[in-house]
Parts: C-alpha cells; sequence; structure tokens
C-alpha cells in the first residue's frame, strides 16, 4: 500500500480525463465559420414527472431521416440514458430559416394515439446542440375548466422556433418555444395529415465563451435559493453546537468523575467491588461475533467513504459542471473500481487483527457486500425498463464492459489489498486483557435497548441535513441543476462529526449500563452493521417515502421501482459508510477511556 499517494493522483488525473472526455461533441473547439453545420443531437423524450423514464426520440412517429446515425457515446452517458441521435433540423451556423418544412407525414391513428397519450403524460424531448442542452414540450391539453378526461382537447406542437445566441464564431446559448398557433388535433381516433415546421433566428451577445455554462447553474446561486442553503447550514450548525455541546459537557463532566471516583477506588480498597464501565474492563475488548462480516463492512465502509471524497474532490475542482454528460457516472465507476484495494486491505487487516483464520472467505465476503444487492437491485431494475423499452436498460455490451471492469481491475485490486492487509502482520491494540469467560450483561429498561437508541442515535444526523435532502432529491429525482457544491461538503463534514460523536455518546452509556456487546447490537446484528445505534439510514429512506408521495409527481410501476431501488442502495451505502466512521470514533473513545484507568 506505500504506492497509495501516486495511485490517488493517479485516480484524480484519470477520471478527470474520463470525465471531461465525453463532453465536446466530435473533438471539436466549437469555433464555427458562416454557415458551417453545427451538431445538433436529439436525445430522448419521456413524462417531465418521471425523469427515469425516458425513451429514444424517434419512439415518438416524428419525422426522421431513413437511416438514424447514432452517436458514439461515453459510459457515463450511457448510464445516464442518453441515446443520442442525429436531429431532423440542421441549424447552420448563423443561417436563419423560416417556417421550412421538415417533412410531411400521414399520421396513422395508432401514430395519433402514440402522440396523445405523450401529450396526456407531459412529454418533453431533450436535445443537444454544439454540447448545449434545450427541452420543449411535444403538445399542450386543454381542459377547458372540465373535470372529465374524455372532453379535454389533446394538442401536437408541429412547429419549433429555435433562437440561438453567438460571440464572434461561437455558439454561447440556445432557447426552443413553439408556434401557439401551429398545433395538431389529436383529441380523436382519426388518420392526420401533418407538416412538421421550424425555424431558427440567430442574434449577438456580448457574453464570452468561457461563461455560457452559467445559465444552466444561476438558478441554483439565485439569491432565494442561496439563502435557503446557507439556513440550512446555520440550522445545522446551531443545532449540532447547541446538541453536541450539551452531550460534551455531560460527557466530559461524567467521564472527570470516573477518573477521579475509579483513582480514588485503587487507593482506598483493592478488593471493593467494581461498578460501571470499569467493571466490564475484561469483556470490553471480547472479539465479536461473526467477525468476518464485521470486518467487510468496516472495510466496504472505508470503500465508499474514500469513494465519496474523491467525487467531492472532483466536485470542488468544477469536474461536474451543469450537464457535463455522464461525468458523475464514470467518475462512480472508475473510482470504485480504483478503491477496491482499500476494502481489501482494510477488511482483511482488521479481520487478521481479530484471529480469523478464513482471510480468503472474509475478501469474497468483502466483495460481494454492496456489489452483491447493488447487482440484483440493477438485475431487477434492468428487466423492468427493458420491459418499458426505456433508455435506462443498458445495453449489453455496455454490461459487458462494466463486467470486465469489475473482473479486471475491481477484482485483482480487491485481492491486491487483502494480501496486503494480511501480511500487515498488525496486532489489535487493547489496553485491557480479555477475561476467559464474559460477564453476564444485566437487564436493560426500555429506553436503554435497541429501537429506541436507534432513534435518538438517528434523529441528531438527519437533522443535521434533511433541508439540503430537498435540493439533492430535486436534482437526481427531478429536473433542477444543483452546483452548490461547497454547503454540500460542508453539510456532509457535519454529519461525519455528529455520527461520530453520538456514537461516542451513545457508546459511553452502554458501557455504563455494563453492556459490554458494543460492537454489534445483539439483537438486529444482521440488519444493522458497525454499531447498531448509530445510523440514521432509516431515517433517510422514510424520507424518500415523503418526498415521493409529498413533493414530487412520479408515479407508474417503472418510475417508483427506480426510486426506492436505486435509495435503497444508496441509503445501505451510507449505513456502511457511516457505520464505518461511527465504529472508528467509537473505537477510538473506548481504547481511551480504558487506557486511563489502571486495570487488573
Amino acid at each position: 500500500m506505500s504506492a497509495s499517494p501516486a495511485a490517488a493522483a493517479a485516480l484524480l488525473v484519470f477520471v478527470a480525463l474520463a470525465a471531461a472526455g465525453g463532453v465536446a461533441a466530435d473533438g471539436s473547439d466549437h469555433r464555427y465559420q458562416m454557415n458551417e453545420p453545427v451538431p445538433l443531437y436529439a436525445n430522448k423524450v419521456g413524462p417531465f414527472h418521471n425523469p427515469s423514464e425516458t425513451y429514444r426520440y424517434f419512439d415518438l412517429p416524428f419525422c426522421s431521416p431513413e437511416k438514424v446515425r447514432e452517436k458514439s457515446e461515453a459510459l457515463g452517458e450511457v448510464l445516464n440514458g442518453d441515446r443520442l441521435v442525429d436531429a431532423p433540423y440542421k441549424l447552420d451556423f448563423r443561417f436563419e430559416v423560416e417556417s421550412k418544412a421538415v417533412c410531411s407525414k400521414k399520421l396513422t391513428v395508432e401514430d395519433v394515439v402514440k402522440f396523445r397519450n405523450a401529450v396526456a403524460k407531459d412529454y418533453y424531448f431533450q436535445m443537444y446542440y454544439d454540447d448545449l442542452p434545450l427541452w420543449g414540450f411535444i403538445g399542450k391539453v386543454e381542459k377547458g375548466g372540465k373535470a372529465n378526461p374524455s372532453e379535454w382537447k389533446y394538442y401536437l406542437y408541429r412547429h419549433i422556433i429555435f433562437d440561438i445566441l453567438y460571440n464572434n464564431d461561437r455558439v454561447i446559448e440556445i432557447n426552443v418555444h413553439t408556434d401557439q398557433s401551429a398545433l395538431v388535433d389529436l383529441t380523436e381516433d382519426k388518420e392526420t395529415n401533418v407538416e412538421f415546421l421550424y425555424s431558427v433566428k440567430w442574434k449577438e451577445t456580448p457574453t464570452p465563451f468561457e461563461k455560457r455554462m452559467e445559465k444552466y447553474s444561476s438558478s441554483s446561486n439565485m439569491p432565494h435559493h442561496l439563502e435557503v442553503h446557507w439556513f440550512s447550514i446555520i440550522n445545522s450548525c446551531v443545532t449540532v453546537l447547541l446538541l453536541t455541546g450539551f452531550l460534551a459537557t455531560i460527557l466530559m463532566r461524567v467521564l472527570k468523575n470516573d477518573f477521579v471516583k475509579y483513582a480514588h477506588d485503587e487507593e482506598a480498597a483493592d478488593d471493593q467491588e467494581e461498578s460501571g464501565w470499569k467493571y466490564i474492563h475484561g469483556d470490553v475488548f471480547r472479539f465479536p461475533k461473526n467477525k468476518s462480516l464485521f470486518s467487510a463492512a468496516l472495510g466496504t465502509g472505508t470503500q465508499l467513504f474514500a469513494l465519496t471524497t474523491f467525487i467531492f474532490l472532483l466536485a470542488l475542482v468544477g469536474v461536474f459542471y451543469p450537464y457535463n454528460r455522464g461525468a458523475l457516472f464514470t467518475a462512480l465507476v472508475v473510482i470504485y473500481a480504483l478503491t477496491s484495494g482499500i476494502a481489501g486491505y482494510i477488511a482483511t487487516a482488521f479481520y487478521c487483527q481479530l484471529e480469523g483464520t478464513n482471510w480468503v472467505r472474509n475478501l469474497l465476503l468483502t466483495g460481494c457486500l454492496f456489489c452483491g444487492p447493488l447487482f440484483l437491485t440493477f438485475c431487477f431494475l434492468n428487466t423492468v425498463a427493458i420491459a418499458y423499452s426505456a433508455t435506462a436498460a443498458l445495453p449489453f455490451g455496455t454490461i459487458c464492459v462494466i463486467v470486465l471492469i469489475w473482473t479486471l481491475v475491481t477484482f485483482p485490486l480487491l485481492v491486491l489489498g487483502g494480501i496486503a492487509g494480511k501480511n500487515s502482520k498488525s496486532e489489535f491494540q487493547a489496553p485491557c486483557r480479555t477475561t476467559k469467560y464474559p460477564r453476564e450483561i444485566p437487564p436493560l429498561p426500555w429506553y436503554r435497548r435497541t429501537i429506541p437508541q436507534m432513534a435518538m442515535a438517528g434523529f441528531l444526523p438527519f437533522s443535521a441535513i434533511y433541508i439540503e435532502l430537498y435540493y439533492i432529491f430535486a436534482s437526481v429525482w427531478g429536473h433542477r441543476i444543483y452546483t452548490i457544491y461547497s454547503i454540500l461538503f460542508i453539510v456532509f463534514i457535519i454529519l461525519l462529526i455528529v455520527t461520530a460523536f453520538i456514537t461516542v455518546a451513545l457508546t459511553y452509556f452502554q458501557l455504563a449500563a455494563e453492556d459490554h456487546e458494543w460492537w454489534w447490537s445483539a439483537d438486529l446484528f444482521v440488519l444493522q452493521v458497525i454499531p447498531m445505534r448509530r445510523i440514521n439510514w432509516i431515517f433517510v429512506y422514510g424520507y424518500c417515502l415523503y418526498y415521493y408521495y409529498a413533493r414530487s409527481d412520479m408515479s407508474g410501476f417503472m418510475q417508483t421501482s427506480f426510486f426506492f431501488g436505486y435509495m435503497a442502495c444508496i441509503c445501505y451505502a451510507f449505513f456502511l459508510m457511516l457505520g464505518m466512521v461511527g465504529f472508528r470514533a467509537a473505537l477510538f473513545f473506548v481504547r481511551h477511556i480504558y487506557k486511563s484507568i489502571k486495570c487488573e
């Protein structure tokens, strides 16, 4: 593991290049001459309120060429559901067009039904012009104040108008709107002749090329949104400072009294019966049950923590600017593959410290602990996407690429990390000797048991992030753009601090009650890895339910499956990562307090 700094540097460079590699269309430098063709790609269509349910642009019966030419895409773009093809419109640089016909087409009854169903579901289309995104709705519904859908009118827009801004020889901005007078009535099931039209208007702007993407991030930086974000930060900081300060004061005062009491007891009478957390000094470092699963969870949590840290670093240096297609997914795949050695090293080294013998089995468990549930979830959701013929369904070639990355990069690095961890020869540092037989744990009152402590431990970290969660959800599961990564990073740091502190506090209360099984929770160790009472993933998943039913208009089996399926994987990842943080904090605390007293 001595090459880890060099590997980290290479990782950042590789991911930055990979993320930026899929951005420039055809390697263009974005400079054009008069009347020179500018690439315009049609991407996808789908219901506006269901961001995961998208389809290929020509799945709807628009004007299409005889042979649809697809654009080659990077891995991240495919994972993002992008399927770019040549659009039927020709938008040459600074060449204006007025009501030019794309094609004349006779819509069959089946075509009319397709368009009507799409209009009823608020379908939008997405295109990219010189790597600038543009959107528009394909039609509209006129309800006329009537509640019965059978009495509504459905119209298709047949004339699209492109407004393009340029600066010298570069495209700066593009907007699209529709001619409200050029409509096609889709209300009745009958064949209809349609002439699709488009217009192009050019206008010069002083905005420099370097600032053309600021338009897409400006909504996140508006004073109102910034005020809400900073209110979130202040709210989190005040809550954290008050509660953690209160707990710290109590904890330090109690610990001080404990140290004074135990020191006085040692001087007064050696045969006096001990009580409290010192009483269990011979059991507190007794290794936990299911040490292989425990070590695997610790290693996987460390890898996910490293993954999150690298993603934040890339975000803070500006790699994930708005609509850098597929950059985030590319970074996630590459960084996860390259950090698998961390999981192997930590898991195997800690497993050997716990005197485990079957390190190969532990290594395989580490490799499957997160990938296994994620793979099963992906298989189910990809099958659903295939059934819907949605762009979220990954092509067979992309699946093969991911399998090859796991086989040729992730797994070998995991094994190398495991071998390095096994050969590290490190021993578990326990300041107290462990007795041969464990002491019996006294009966605990109801409020010290698993479920109440779960609620107490999860509420504080969740209260530090819940305001920011809405903006994250609205970006991931909606069309809002999130670019204030610095604020998100501050919230993440607060989350780590609160998780560590609440873990230390609850661990002390558990030991003070003479419960030495602080490694696992005795009741639900299968469900709650590393210590059970410190994680807020149940609160986050509860917020998922609230957001889906109260704050969004998502609907349909596919969208529901994708939302709850992938959010379950994300919550599981945070459960492992924050569990690792909590355990490391608790282990440091327990070692410290038992080093500070004299144990026989």
